[in-house]
């Protein structure tokens, strides 16, 4: 299927010198969303506080210390305090563990396949700290990742949607911020990569409105990974000088 660039969005494009394609985790490499979702729900829910799941996927991106800390200022009017965060964080892992592995997002191999052929590295950029995604990386996508270029929870202070995750990317690899495209499916992510002066691929793979990604500074959506992998040739040839 041909895939046409909006003139706007192609004149960006061109001011890619692109070296390398910074790609979230969660609903983006892997179809993890709905457990995360889940296992938030759970673990506010089973304390009182109201929850649900487009409050988590709203947040997606966000380290797990400031999603407790947002929703106790919002919803309880208080601080979190650290014993909480690290009690409803251990809950909503113990939970998420129960509800199996995450698939490979639909299709995303063919993207990162499509990607690695062309000569362009690969880097992952996520809020979590879930260390049995993380090692799932190398063993699910092999040839695709390895540790030296990765930025997770472990990695940051501030996390999406502040622009650090996707800066330190950057500083890793040593790029400049004409040299790597990002894909996101999170609102938080977005912004995030955005903030950073990031050309933004949203690709919606969750229940959220793309207006909420659109608003953040996505400069292209999708809604599925074949969609953007049917588009990768074209995103490719415009940034080529």
């Amino acid at each position: 299927m041909a895939i046409t660039i909006q003139k706007e969005t192609a004149d960006k494009l061109k001011e890619t010198d692109l070296k390398a394609f910074l790609f979230d985790m969660d609903g983006v490499l892997f179809d993890s969303m709905p457990h995360h979702a889940k296992a938030w729900v759970h673990a506010f829910n089973a304390l009182g506080v109201d929850f649900n799941e487009y409050d988590a996927y709203m947040r997606e991106g966000m380290t797990g210390n400031g999603t407790i800390s947002e929703i106790f200022a919002d919803r309880l009017g208080r601080e979190a305090t650290p014993d909480e965060c690290k009690r409803i964080y251990a809950e909503k892992s113990a939970y998420f563990e129960t509800l199996g592995e995450s698939a490979p997002m639909k299709d995303v191999d063919n993207v990162l396949n499509t990607i690695k052929q062309q000569g362009y590295e690969i880097y992952v950029v996520t809020g979590s700290a879930h260390k049995s995604l993380i090692d799932k990386l190398e063993h699910t996508f092999p040839g695709i990742f390895d540790r030296e270029k990765m930025v997770t929870a472990f990695d940051v202070k501030k996390g999406k949607p502040d622009p650090e995750p996707y800066l330190m990317a950057l500083e890793k690899g040593h790029y400049k911020k004409n040299e790597a495209i990002v894909v996101e499916n999170a609102p938080l992510g977005v912004k995030s990569a955005h903030s950073a002066g990031l050309f933004t691929i949203a690709v919606n793979t969750g229940i959220l409105k793309d207006s909420e990604l659109t608003t953040q500074g996505a400069d292209i959506l999708f809604h599925n990974m074949n969609d953007l992998f049917e588009a990768l040739p074209e995103i490719i040839r415009h940034t080529r000088k």
